[in-house]
């Protein structure tokens, strides 16, 4: 059953590969009416069937670097020589129509949101709307456990994950929610009770 929306929310997710991110952000999607993924912008070409504005905002280098000289980005980052960002814009257009954007992003991108939302005026609807989530393993051994059960990636690959998710894990405490995903069900209930209470802190 789909929940109605009454408060819209810019939800900021942020998790270790592996942590079951992509998976209860696509089950909250379903659970939530209105409730959708941010569209981000980047400088690389579409790939496969990609459309312009449903995927991604394809923009030029050019038309990118000017976002960034106007500071409409709420985040932007280089990845792999091209570069992805947030606009202010996309977030604002969202919360207007009353539906809750989920942005699923690494824990730099997440703390550039963070930041930038803390120097919008009080009343402005995306610092209002601001919440950040962190999803955590129940431990880096069982994190080891899931990306080994993958068999997608290569020994080398799976250190350098965890690696990252260590470092990632030591940012948890910035989010104002962590929840545990040690039993998916338990997981979605977890977050569906934090967007309910949110949401009524906006009342």
């Amino acid at each position: 059953m789909e929940i109605e929306n009454k408060n819209a929310l810019l939800i900021v997710v942020s998790a270790p590969s592996g942590a079951g991110k992509s998976t209860l952000c696509n089950r909250l999607i379903k659970k939530f009416q209105g409730m959708t993924y941010s569209i981000s912008c980047t400088t690389r070409l579409p790939r496969g069937e990609e459309k312009n504005h449903e995927n991604y905002h394809f923009l030029s280098r050019e038309e990118f670097s000017e976002h960034v000289r106007n500071g409409d980005f709420l985040e932007h980052a280089e990845v792999h020589g091209n570069f992805y960002g947030t606009l202010k814009q996309t977030v604002e257009e969202a919360l207007a129509a009353e539906h809750d954007i989920i942005m699923d992003i690494d824990v730099q991108g997440a703390g550039q949101i963070r930041k930038a939302c803390a120097e919008l005026p009080p009343e402005d609807a995306v610092r209002k709307g601001f919440v950040d989530i962190f999803i955590a393993p129940p431990s880096m051994e069982e994190l080891r456990r899931r990306l080994d059960g993958r068999s997608t990636d290569t020994a080398e690959v799976i250190e350098k994950r965890l690696h990252n998710a260590a470092e990632e894990m030591r940012c948890r405490n910035l989010y104002r929610h962590q929840v545990i995903n040690d039993d998916l069900e338990e997981a979605l209930k977890k977050l569906v009770r934090v967007i309910e209470k949110e949401r009524r802190i906006r009342l």
